[in-house]
């Protein structure tokens, strides 16, 4: 997170209470076979389901333009077939679900929330943290999942409990299992900060505070930790590279390249990457080198590290929501300048765009509501990206950066059946995303906003 200075920085080490909780309300499984996206990570159609989709326009996401008169024939969990309506034949038993005035899109993939937190204006991190309880958090969390689906985000990459320890893993069994409705979820659970440089701060010395991450020092340290939250079924590793804890509360690299090399070789082993919450040049050129696959936030970046991401094909995540949300708390109202956050913010999101660097879709939706995620897509565009561009990132670019594109993120055939379809056409007016129509996620029908064939 980049935001938590506004309400003050308190977190919870939940992990003890987690555990036993999280197992009790929803089964948690805490083996390592937890950490790998598999077509069961969502419930499935019955196999001999058969559905023949007919939007007015299909985008499939491996290129700019949606294809007119085109539609999707839907077999079990899978995409067996996609062309003109006219040549598409579909079997006897296949049953057309008629979607006028609408365009099918992949199913959207958000790749930077937290189901945990909700936004700030209603409680401030520092109390959600240290009052309110995991149950409540956890019921909380349940709401998200399923606001997140139904406005078309089919897969979501969950990047820290903030407090709530395990209780992540707990979440996405229970989707899994078909308990609860909710996207498809990559967890990172508690994240690991350095000793020190995380919150809460400001307190008497004698006492021991608990922290909304979990701290480590040094290769041992940091190898220890992340081998935990392996264990307890993270499926990236997420670590803070920098943050505030300058001389003067300004962001400072939190570990040395060599440490950040030693977490990224311990992902890697078990066959996981790092991403890399940073917002200062050197943290972000430190996590880079050392071999991270996403860098969120980005703020400080400068052309040099971009250029270097993009050589190295690691993402940015530049999280313009959360930016723009914590300013709107702070009194910041539109039509009025920008406050230099956002400046530097719209700065970074050049800069990277300039030298080719994969553009992550996500915007810290927690620091805002669940379920208004589109928001990050309409500020991508109004900081100039195409439409199209955007739809693709927030498609087919994210399940690559993510690792899942060999599943998920286009329309082809033996791809799985998360779909979408939103009213109009939103290559041309990305604001259309907000208009879900229908969803669909591994086949099974989750919003049905369809005409009679």
């Amino acid at each position: 997170m980049t935001t938590k200075s506004i309400h003050g920085m308190v977190g919870t080490h939940a992990g003890a209470l987690a555990r036993p909780l999280a197992r009790a309300l929803m089964t948690i499984a805490v083996t390592a076979g937890l950490g790998t996206l598999t077509a069961q990570d969502a419930p499935a159609a019955p196999a001999a389901s058969v559905l023949l989709l007919v939007p007015d326009r299909v985008f499939l996401a491996t290129e700019d333009s949606a294809r007119t008169g085109w539609a999707v024939l839907v077999t079990g969990d899978r995409i067996t077939a996609v062309g003109p309506r006219a040549s598409l034949r579909a079997p006897a038993n296949a049953r057309t679900i008629a979607l006028p005035g609408t365009t099918l899109l992949p199913g959207m993939i958000e790749g930077h929330t937290h189901l945990f937190l909700h936004p700030y204006d209603e409680t401030s991190w520092n109390d959600q943290v240290l009052k309110e309880a995991l149950s409540l958090r956890t019921a909380r969390a349940v709401n998200h999942a399923r606001a997140t689906l139904e406005a078309g985000f089919t897969t979501a990459r969950d990047l820290g409990t903030e407090g709530a320890g395990y209780a992540d893993a707990g979440i996405k069994e229970a989707i899994a299992q078909g308990i609860i409705p909710g996207p498809r979820l990559l967890i990172t659970s508690k994240a690991i900060v350095a000793t020190g440089s995380y919150g809460p701060t400001g307190f008497a010395d004698e006492w021991s505070v608990p922290q909304g991450a979990e701290e480590a020092d040094g290769i041992e340290g940091l190898t220890r930790v992340a081998r935990s939250q392996i264990g307890h079924g993270a499926d990236w590793i997420k670590v803070y590279a920098d943050y505030r804890w300058g001389p003067n509360g300004e962001a400072r690299p939190t570990f040395s390249e060599m440490e950040l090399r030693a977490l990224v070789e311990v992902a890697a082993s078990s066959g996981r990457r790092v991403v890399a919450h940073a917002a200062t040049a050197e943290g972000m050129r430190r996590a880079v080198l050392a071999g991270v696959a996403t860098i969120e936030h980005g703020n400080g970046g400068t052309a040099d590290v971009f250029r270097m991401m993009a050589e190295r094909g690691v993402g940015f995540c530049p999280t313009l929501a959360a930016t723009e949300a914590t300013s709107r708390y702070a009194g910041w109202r539109e039509g009025t300048p920008q406050t230099p956050r956002m400046t530097q913010k719209r700065a970074a999101l050049d800069a990277a765009r300039a030298a080719g660097v994969p553009i992550c879709m996500g915007g810290d939706a927690g620091v805002y509501a669940h379920g208004t995620n589109a928001w990050e897509m309409e500020l991508m565009v109004a900081y100039g990206m195409t439409a199209s561009s955007v739809l693709r990132a927030a498609t087919g670019g994210n399940a690559q950066l993510l690792g899942v594109g060999d599943r998920l993120g286009t329309i082809q055939s033996g791809l799985l059946a998360d779909l979408v379809a939103v009213t109009g056409d939103p290559t041309r007016e990305i604001r259309a995303v907000r208009a879900v129509r229908f969803v669909m996620q591994g086949g099974r029908v989750i919003r049905d906003g369809a005409s009679a064939p």
